[in-house]
């Protein structure tokens, strides 16, 4: 297991992932630690060529990453990754995204990194974000949308975590649906078929900058 390296995947897209990432890096720079995001893959850029997430990480960390290192691979298309990379005749090296990440170590004590998708999103014709979190040897935070349908794609992804022999280090309700139905039964499913530790509850509508919903999970 690396030390001071997290992966952090969710059970679907769009249910943030990176919302959840920025606000783990805002805590551990205003606690005064050196923590860094790294986009592993991103895909869909704006109109100036930059990918939204990687800015929004880069803001939140506020440390001056080399970008080939803050995010090894970019597609300007906003699919999944391996139609992204076949479309621009890229093949997406596993290996090297562990360099990047390795480098993005020696510019802090933590480095968290960011999936995309799902856990088991295709990266390749033969590779998904679940064989990357394996060859970084890291342990996963899992971020779980809080809407219909949550809890069978949260226990799901653990089952596929626990699969692979990978430590979940914790899980992140991130609350989608102000008006969810059920939401505290929902979470007090998670919190008792879940044996790690629940991570925070980010509430509808927080900002990427707001702290005190999430901590990390190696704070006391």
């Amino acid at each position: 297991m690396n030390p001071g390296i997290w992966f952090l995947t969710g059970t679907d897209t769009e249910i943030g992932k990176t919302h959840a990432a920025c606000q783990l890096l805002v805590r551990a720079r205003t606690s005064g630690w050196r923590a860094v995001g790294v986009k592993a893959v991103a895909a869909g850029v704006d109109e100036t060529g930059f990918n939204e997430d990687v800015v929004a990480l880069a803001e939140a960390d506020s440390v001056d990453l080399p970008a080939a290192v803050r995010n090894p691979y970019c597609f300007k298309a906003p699919i999944s990754p391996h139609l992204a990379a076949a479309q621009e005749g890229v093949k997406i090296d596993l290996e090297k995204i562990v360099s990047a990440v390795a480098k993005a170590r020696r510019y802090a004590d933590r480095v968290l990194v960011e999936g995309a998708g799902g856990f088991l999103a295709p990266l390749t014709p033969t590779h998904t974000m679940a064989d990357l979190a394996v060859a970084l040897g890291a342990p996963v935070i899992l971020v779980v949308g809080m809407r219909l349908g949550c809890l069978n794609h949260a226990l799901l992804t653990v089952e596929a975590i626990d699969r692979r022999e990978l430590v979940l280090a914790g899980w992140i309700a991130n609350c989608l649906d102000s008006e969810m139905a059920s939401l505290d039964g929902n979470l007090a499913t998670l919190r008792q078929t879940i044996s790690a530790p629940c991570l925070g509850v980010i509430a509808h509508g927080s900002r990427r900058d707001d702290i005190g919903w999430v901590r990390w999970p190696d704070e006391r």
